[in-house]
């Protein structure tokens, strides 16, 4: 017998069953066993291949999984499993926008979209209306960027991005340090996060210098060690990194590797620990301080994290706890919300419905709140701190 062609969409259910083993495999083909009916599909474009976006997007996906796999073995929602098809975009913000006008939205399968990645593509998508003009919910993007968790039909969990900026500027204003730098790369939240990064440090009292760096990917090593002399220049005390991956890497290396271990380093959770710490190594990395704007998922201290951790180690047992992994596992939480409210017979317009009906979502000592005049994530903001071991700390 020959074998099937791997078509696009076949490849992509292809890379949702390499993904997670048992739990994602019940996930994308679901057993009669598990559930009866035609499966709910919600579609996460995010690359799981791109070095920028990968720990992020696996790790979203897996927690998604880790959710519906146990939704999946009860009977599913009215009868239906629920299956999260992972579309790999390779952080391209173009191709982010092709899979979701060509392959996506005319797909009358896909309910909804979920735990989308790409800065650039989500602005690019929120700018056009595509969610509100298409009927469709957005729900928990990793994304706190102001344009897009206001747009219509968008649904967030995390906090916003000028949330942890400013946790961060206080943070170091308790800290006593008066003096901070901010740096910031010219693309994506860059611009927007520097200015409000100054106007709190004034605001707080601080002195401020800001550094923007030319966000050329070619370009990164030099700019940011040229940004690092720019930024040092002043004398801070605290330096704000405003910038996400290899960028955020390369300028803490020139940072530590000019100013050494005494100099405090800041920046927002689109910084992942462990690459950052494999990047320039734990001694370099220790004492970075990250903002983390969803739940620490390596205690117990909420009932959405013993819940998130109990998921995780039945469907995903060999994978470790992440705070991406709680992330799309919150996500899935909040779709399912939305899913049980729309009824037997769930469209786009209805989950979006449903979703906007919501109020006040209890997910388990963390809470969203959804209406028609304000669709609001979780505000809390939480500092982490590397440690000697190139652990992260509370």
């Amino acid at each position: 017998m020959s074998r099937p062609a791997v078509t696009p969409r076949r490849r992509d259910v292809l890379r949702l069953l390499s993904l997670g083993g048992a739990g994602s495999a019940a996930l994308a083909v679901p057993s009669a066993g598990h559930a009866a009916g035609e499966p709910i599909v919600l579609a996460q474009v995010a690359s799981t291949t791109n070095a920028s976006a990968a720990n992020n997007s696996r790790g979203m996906l897996l927690g998604m999984n880790a959710l519906f796999a146990q939704v999946n073995a009860r009977g599913g929602v009215n009868g239906r499993p629920v299956s999260v098809v992972n579309h790999d975009d390779d952080l391209n913000p173009g191709r982010m926008v092709e899979i979701v006008s060509k392959q996506l939205l005319p797909d009358p399968r896909v309910l909804g979209f979920i735990g989308f990645v790409n800065t650039g593509g989500l602005t690019a998508l929120a700018k056009d209306e595509v969610f509100g003009r298409q009927g469709i919910a957005m729900v928990a993007p990793l994304q706190g960027d102001k344009a897009v968790i206001d747009a219509e039909n968008v649904f967030p969990f995390r906090a916003g991005y000028a949330d942890e900026v400013r946790a961060l500027i206080q943070h170091a204003r308790t800290m006593n340090q008066q003096r901070v730098a901010v740096v910031a790369y010219s693309i994506a939240f860059g611009p927007a996060m520097a200015r409000l990064a100054e106007a709190a440090a004034q605001e707080a009292g601080m002195q401020v210098s800001v550094v923007m760096v030319d966000g050329a990917p070619d370009k990164i090593e030099a700019n940011m060690a040229s940004a690092a002399a720019q930024a040092l220049a002043s004398k801070p005390d605290a330096v704000l990194m405003v910038c996400a991956g290899r960028y955020a890497s390369e300028l803490a290396k020139a940072l530590r590797e000019t100013a050494g271990s005494g100099l405090s380093l800041l920046t927002m959770s689109v910084v992942i620990a462990e690459p950052l710490v494999k990047a320039i190594g734990a001694e370099k990395a220790r004492g970075i301080v990250i903002a983390q704007a969803v739940p620490f998922p390596f205690s117990g201290a909420l009932p959405l994290v013993l819940e998130y951790q109990r998921a995780m180690k039945a469907a995903h047992p060999a994978e470790p706890l992440s705070f991406a992994s709680i992330e799309g596992f919150a996500a899935a939480k909040i779709a399912l919300a939305g899913l049980q409210r729309a009824g037997a017979n769930p469209s786009r317009e209805r989950l979006a419905q449903a979703l906007l009906g919501l109020g006040e979502l209890n997910l388990g000592g963390v809470f969203v709140n959804y209406s028609r005049s304000a669709r609001l994530g979780w505000r809390h903001v939480e500092l982490s701190i590397v440690d000697a071991a190139g652990q992260l700390r509370r």
